[in-house]
């Protein structure tokens, strides 16, 4: 297996420093750590709006096993006529 050891990572910084130089690695250290905190905040928003998604999807399913649970009665609806006790008084 071939593995990054310290003088690997030793020749590999030198290299860098050789093409960037030294003024430029803390910009370059706080631009990757910039980026780095901008991706978790990005990931920690996606994670939060699909549990939303996932609450959201719930609540319609339990309104639905409520609705089953408890059927509208079939008679004594609109179109059925109010017994006479319901029924207003005409002002006659």
């Amino acid at each position: 297996m071939m593995g990054i050891g310290f003088p690997e990572l030793m020749i590999i910084l030198v290299i860098i420093m050789i093409i960037f130089g030294a003024g430029k690695l803390p910009q370059i250290g706080s631009a990757f750590g910039q980026s780095i905190k901008n991706f978790k905040t990005s990931m920690k928003e996606v994670d939060s709006l699909e549990e939303k998604e996932g609450e959201d999807q719930q609540q319609p399913a339990a309104i639905e096993n409520t609705a089953e649970t408890n059927p509208a009665p079939e008679d004594g609806g609109e179109g059925s006529p109010a017994p006479e006790s319901e029924k207003p008084a005409s002002p006659a």
